[in-house]
């Protein structure tokens, strides 16, 4: 996985700029103020950075970063499950408009900041100028011992979290425990009123449909008595019989007029229905009688809902719902006043969480030493000789989410003297060497595949900077590596150096970047080495630098390969 093209629009001082990146280490230069660290910041946007106005070119309406890397099986599987295409390339967009509102793509498909972030992980891993700041924080120091000896926290911060939250549980229980009770005491009792009803669901609307049948069954029965009436008649009378005669004399004229016989067939139709309609209320008649008990009953338990209904501020419809409520609530409450179970609940959440950090805590044992053996070695390159560094593991006292102890770095600047906290024994640039000496021991174990340095060499000079550059060097024949530097000694010492220039266009000011090799290249070595002002001591210099690095670059290559300059 590498970076290999990116394309920036209206991007800060940039107004469009197109940039092919190759693998080994390369450099960025050049003078102040250029905009060396563009680059990285569009990287960041890229990869999911917040979006603000502010990056927005002056004038623009929107500014636009991609960024292109070699794709790798992992990331298929990343993007496969995040429902991205995958292919041989990774192509990463993001746009931001002048009112700070940003889109992302990942392979032509929309992405959200957080997936670029995800993605990001995987991709790069960026060292900043000020990364020694981070050497005093002890959550970025247990951090780094905790990705040198591959421990993975998460399992036992959310054990942490379970414990925490059932011992929150139980003190709230034994807090509120007579108040529990008396809650539960209301509750039960409410429980057992309703539960006299028993009231079931939809029932209310049948007790109303049949109480309001049984109150009306008298003028129910004298209404059905009086359509059979009207149908029949009370003497072979009524509508049926006048149906009849009507049918017959359509028929004794249908020969003549042949339109009367199919109007006598619509009303043969009528008249069957008609029949049917009277046979069903005489079947009603037989059915239906006088039920004063049942209507007392009715009203009986439609008083009970009413009442109940009234007492609690229900309407009759939720009386059910209310019952079953309050039965998840006594249920909880139950669970609350049983101080027994949560405290066996919380014991249970400790222990669990107790050997995970003891698990975590014998990994940091192991790799304490390791990686400070590690960090002093660097140590020594950057002219630090005699220097020692230490990985302090102290014991808590109570038990935290990351664990049992405190991690702190610890460092002694030469031989002879007490290692003591690295923000209170080391200076400025003695500070910048220790965190690139880490960041050069831990860089080599995260998975991404291109590194970033951000002026991380900022005090740093000499000797020591030559071999800041080596370093650098011998990185990027694993893995891509990209420096921003001001140091002539680490420039040359690069794979491919890129120079940052800022001139005017139609008025404004505009950052570009270009590769410079030959005689360019000695002539930005030689700018780095003496400034604006180019003498024949300072390109000598710079041809002299070029000519060492690339012969100690080739005798450290891998055999039938010379690193290109």
């Amino acid at each position: 996985m590498a970076l290999t093209h990116m394309t920036l629009r209206d991007f800060v001082i940039v107004h469009e700029l197109e940039l092919d990146l190759s693998s080994g280490f390369s450099v960025l230069t050049g003078e102040t103020g250029a905009g060396k660290s563009i680059l990285i910041d569009a990287l960041q946007l890229a990869l999911g950075a917040r979006a603000e106005a502010s990056v927005v070119r002056e004038g623009a309406s929107r500014c636009e970063v991609c960024a292109e890397f070699d794709s790798s099986p992992p990331l298929h599987n990343w993007l496969q499950e995040a429902g991205f295409e995958s292919d041989l390339s990774l192509l990463l967009r993001r746009t931001v408009d002048a009112s700070g509102k940003s889109r992302a793509w990942i392979n032509g498909s929309p992405a959200t900041a957080t997936q670029l972030r995800e993605l990001g992980e995987h991709l790069l891993d960026i060292h900043g100028q000020h990364a020694w700041q981070s050497l005093t924080r002890p959550d970025a120091v247990r951090g780094l011992l905790d990705a040198y000896a591959g421990i993975d926290t998460r399992p036992l911060k959310g054990a942490w979290q379970t414990w925490r939250q059932a011992q929150q549980t139980l003190t709230q229980a034994q807090a509120a425990q007579s108040t529990l009770t008396h809650e539960r005491e209301r509750l039960a009792w409410q429980i057992g009123e309703l539960e006299k009803l028993n009231p079931a669901v939809d029932e209310w609307e049948d007790l109303s449909t049949q109480h309001s049948r049984l109150a009306n069954a008298q003028a129910l029965m004298d209404g059905a008595q009086q359509a059979a009436i009207w149908l029949e008649g009370e003497d072979d009378g009524g509508a049926l019989r006048d149906l009849s005669r009507a049918i017959q004399g359509l028929q004794s004229l249908g020969h003549v007029e042949p339109q009367f016989n199919a109007l006598a067939e619509v009303l043969i139709s009528a008249q069957a229905q008609a029949e049917d309609v009277a046979h069903s209320l005489h079947s009603y008649l037989r059915k239906t009688d006088l039920d004063p008990q049942g209507l007392a009953q009715l009203d009986e338990r439609m008083g009970l809902w009413l009442s109940l209904a009234r007492r609690y501020k229900k309407t009759p419809n939720e009386l059910p719902m209310t019952l079953a409520a309050w039965r998840d609530e006594l249920a909880r409450l139950d669970a609350a006043v049983d101080l027994e179970s949560l405290q066996k609940a919380e014991q249970a959440a400790h222990k669990i969480c107790l050997q995970m950090a003891q698990q975590v805590s014998k990994q940091r044992k192991k790799a304490a030493a390791p990686l400070a053996q590690a960090v002093s070695a660097a140590m020594q390159q950057l002219g630090m000789q005699g220097g020692r560094f230490e990985v302090s593991l102290q014991t808590q006292a109570t038990l935290a989410q990351h664990g049992l102890e405190e991690v702190s770095f610890l460092v002694a600047g030469h031989e002879g003297s007490t290692p003591r906290p690295v923000g209170k024994v080391a200076s400025g640039g003695e500070l910048s060497r220790i965190a690139l000496a880490i960041a050069v021991t831990t860089s080599e174990l995260g998975e991404a595949g291109t590194l970033i340095f951000d002026e991380v060499d900022a005090g740093v000079g000499g000797a020591v900077a030559e071999t800041v550059g080596r370093l650098m060097q011998q990185l990027g024949q694993h893995r891509q590596v990209l420096a921003v530097t001001h140091l002539p000694q680490v420039a040359a010492c690069a794979d491919h150096h890129l120079l940052v220039s800022k001139a005017a266009i139609q008025g404004q000011v505009s950052s570009q970047v270009r590769c410079v090799v030959n005689e360019e290249r000695v002539n930005e070595i030689a700018r780095m080495l003496g400034g604006e002002k180019l003498s024949a001591t300072t390109l000598a210099h710079a041809r002299e630098m070029l000519g060492q690095t690339a012969n100690a670059a080739r005798h450290s290559a891998p055999s039938g390969k010379t690193p290109s300059k």
